[in-house]
Parts: C-alpha cells; sequence; structure tokens
C-alpha cells in the first residue's frame, strides 16, 4: 500500500460534514495527499492535531466554539512542523493580520478552485509560504509602530484596544468573536484585562471611556 513517494498527511477542520466529506474526496483523489483526521469543533480539533501530526491542518477560520485561527495558534505552539492553511469565506484584513500572527503558512478563500486548493496543500507541506511577503511585511510594521493612543490607555495592547472598540460599539462577546476570529471565552478574558488595566469594574464604564478616548 506504499507505492511511490510518501503522501502529505492533512487534517481537516470544519464544522459542516458535507464539507469534509467533499473535501476528503478531492485530496484523496489527487492521489498523493492522505486526509489522516477531521473534526467539527476547534477544541476536539486543538487536541487531535498535535497527537496525529499531519504535514499540513485546512483549518476553517470560523467555528461555532472557536477559529482555525486559534487552532493554528495552538497546534504550531506544540509543534511548530505542522504548517496550517486556514480556508475562510471572507477576505478582509483582520483575518490576515489573525492568521499571519498565528503563524498560518496560508490564507485562502473557500471559492478557490479544487485543483487550486490541492496545489497550495503541495505547496505548503513543501515549507512555502501562500501569504503575500508584502502583506506580512505590513502586519509586522503594524506590531512594530502601533497608532499612538490616549494615556489613559497606554497599558492596552493592540489586541486589546481593538475589542475596546467594539465595546465602545455595543457589541457582544459573542459578536466581537466573529469580528476578530476569537472563541468567546477568549474575548471574556481580554475583557476581563481590560478592565483590570483601566481600574474599572463594569463593561459599559469601559464603553463609555472608549467612546470618549477613542471618538467612537
Amino acid at each position: 500500500m506504499t507505492e511511490g513517494p510518501e503522501k502529505i498527511r492533512v487534517y481537516l477542520l470544519d464544522d459542516h460534514e458535507v464539507v469534509r466529506q467533499g473535501l476528503r474526496a478531492l485530496l484523496e483523489s489527487s492521489g498523493d495527499i492522505e486526509v489522516v483526521g477531521e473534526s467539527g469543533s476547534a477544541v476536539d480539533a486543538s487536541n487531535r492535531i498535535p497527537a496525529l501530526r499531519p504535514d499540513v491542518a485546512v483549518l476553517d477560520a470560523r467555528l461555532p466554539d472557536g477559529s482555525g485561527i486559534e487552532v493554528c495558534r495552538t497546534v504550531r505552539a506544540v509543534d511548530p512542523t505542522i504548517s496550517a492553511l486556514i480556508l475562510t469565506s471572507y477576505d478582509d484584513d483582520e483575518a490576515l493580520f489573525a492568521a499571519i500572527m498565528a503563524g498560518a503558512a496560508g490564507y485562502v478563500l473557500k471559492e478557490i478552485k479544487g485543483s487550486d486548493l490541492v496545489s497550495a496543500i503541495r505547496q505548503v507541506a513543501a515549507g512555502n509560504s501562500l501569504i503575500d511577503p508584502t502583506l506580512t511585511a505590513r502586519v509586522l510594521e503594524r506590531v512594530r509602530h502601533p497608532p499612538t493612543t490616549a494615556p489613559e490607555l497606554a497599558e492596552l495592547t493592540e489586541q486589546e484596544l481593538k475589542l475596546l472598540g467594539y465595546i465602545a460599539e455595543g457589541l457582544t462577546n459573542r459578536q466581537i468573536g466573529e469580528r476578530m476570529y476569537l472563541a468567546e471565552k477568549t474575548v471574556k478574558n481580554y475583557v476581563s484585562s481590560i478592565l483590570a488595566k483601566l481600574g474599572l469594574e463594569r463593561r459599559t464604564q469601559a464603553a463609555v471611556l472608549a467612546s470618549k478616548l477613542l471618538g467612537s
């Protein structure tokens, strides 16, 4: 059963079973790719991927219990040899920024042709990055030179500032999680950290302060 070169081992994460079945059929028909595992939840994938050690993890960006971007970050912290390819329906800077910061090797839209997805997996498995170097440079520039902020907010990280802006807009933790590709639990932790750093007790206080200082 091992004729020819060793196959590329792939793990699939998508909360829709039909999508996973379609991806599995597509990838395994290529001849050089083997799907070694799949799941529909971020938590399950975070536990199973490091144990299975696939060459490439194909991760859906948005999931009911989190995001593929968070799974990417978790998995690569355990085993950086596993390459991650983020599959998303949304083409926006926020998701791209999050994917690059999580260490993803690629970021592709779900409208991608089947043959192009197979090609992307082969490239990522070979150690190549599908993310435009100029975009990566832009992200690094944002990290090195974050926008200036009011003194009262100086202790907050860029991620916390962004989240604070969404609090000012009146978004719920779930809505913020969807915007920032974070699990709802992670958003709660961020909110707690923001309140502690600002010396506040309630979310409404943070919203009022943010509206004043951020001009939201």
